[in-house]
């Protein structure tokens, strides 16, 4: 039950783009097209479940405080948190580059279409800060913090796909030229955001 109320709180509450507004560079520029949006979106889905998880292992058996003391008594208070961030974005930038290859392999259209944003995942900031997050709250264990990132990329990919079908319909629409481009796109993106803030109101 708890996996469930983190992946629901996750998804419309605590909206990784309309909570925090987290990863904006890639959905500003993306969203254009609903079938990349989708595929950028599964992909940043499947980043962010592999990258958290791994990076709860490491923070739970390396970085905290008192994690090292599986090697011994004299490593009981040895603290490595100062090195979270460095690891975060190394193991983030690693899984990046399989995703990559992977695109490239087996969906060279798609990986066309998201261009210089699919290796730019490796500094998402909505990817970095699901592991940064998960460190903070501090999660009972790797399955939470898996539900978590499940939760929050659903959100993510939820957010550019809702973006990408408003900006294709917008095309068909009288737009005043000075808003043409990004400056609707801002306007939607509060718009949607405030639409999401109505899911605060849930007790979960």
């Amino acid at each position: 039950m708890e996996a469930i109320n983190l992946i629901i709180r996750s998804i419309f509450i605590e909206n990784m783009i309309f909570a925090y507004f987290l990863g904006m560079c890639a959905v500003l520029a993306v969203s254009k097209d609903f079938k990349a949006s989708i595929g950028l979106g599964l992909a940043t889905l499947f980043v962010m479940v592999i990258t958290v998880s791994i990076n709860y292992i490491v923070v739970t058996y390396v970085l905290k405080e008192g994690a090292l003391s599986w090697l011994g008594e004299e490593f009981a208070s040895v603290n490595l948190s100062v090195f979270s961030l460095h690891i975060f974005v190394a193991v983030t930038a690693s899984f990046v580059q399989v995703v990559e290859m992977i695109v490239e392999k087996y969906a060279p259209r798609l990986y066309n279409q998201l261009g210089i944003f699919l290796p730019l995942m490796a500094v998402n900031c909505a990817v970095v800060a699901g592991s940064l997050f998960m460190e903070q709250r501090e999660f009972a264990n790797i399955g939470i913090a898996a539900a978590y990132a499940f939760g929050s990329g659903v959100g993510w990919m939820l957010a550019i796909a809702v973006m990408a079908s408003i900006r294709e319909k917008l095309q068909y629409s009288h737009v005043p030229k000075p808003l043409k481009g990004l400056g609707i796109t801002f306007i939607i993106t509060a718009l949607v955001g405030i639409g999401f803030m109505s899911f605060s109101g849930i007790s979960i």
